[in-house]
């Protein structure tokens, strides 16, 4: 079924929208939380969630992207639920890595600079850069890849995805102080 058509389902207030969501998207919004929280029952929770978000938001909105927009609040939730988690107990590998990879070329939640406003820059900075760094830095940012499943993706050795992340996050920092961002 085609995204409009789900989407009007939720315009509907049709149970069957979820149904479709989760045959057209379940597995990809998985993915995502998986990758963050890196336990199933976690996961599967996010993406209930996820669900049910969508259910709550539509209407009044209508997503365009709608596959992007279900994978940025599967996503927006498990990284709530991985902090939360942390929180409890500090510990934790592959998400609090990521977090703290970007940490020097993102600025924090506290600082003026509005979400929307970092997204734009982000998305602009991106576009300038070769088509493997960008998905490079996608899959290990936005989908929580590790090195090495990159590695084996892009037929690429590990010191060349470090190398690109690395060179990639000094270029995105460089970017932003040029642009006003205070970091």
């Amino acid at each position: 079924m085609e995204d409009l058509q789900i989407i009007e389902l939720y315009w509907q207030r049709s149970e069957h929208a979820v149904e479709e969501t989760a045959c057209k998207y379940g597995g990809y919004l998985n993915q995502i939380s998986y990758q963050i929280l890196r336990d199933p029952q976690d996961a599967e929770e996010c993406v209930g969630d996820t669900y049910l978000h969508a259910w709550n938001a539509i209407p009044p909105q209508r997503p365009g992207a709608f596959r992007s927009w279900l994978g940025r609040i599967a996503r927006n939730l498990s990284l709530d639920r991985f902090r939360a988690r942390r929180a409890q107990k500090r510990g934790g590998e592959g998400t609090e890595l990521l977090l703290s990879e970007l940490e020097q070329c993102i600025p924090s939640g506290e600082r003026d600079w509005e979400e929307r406003e970092l997204a734009q820059l982000l998305d602009s900075f991106l576009r300038g850069r070769t088509e493997i760094a960008r998905l490079i830095f996608l899959r290990r940012y936005w989908y929580g890849d590790d090195i090495r499943q990159m590695a084996e993706r892009f037929s690429v050795g590990e010191s060349y995805i470090k190398s690109s992340l690395f060179r990639t996050r000094k270029a995105l920092r460089q970017y932003l102080e040029k642009e006003g961002v205070s970091l």
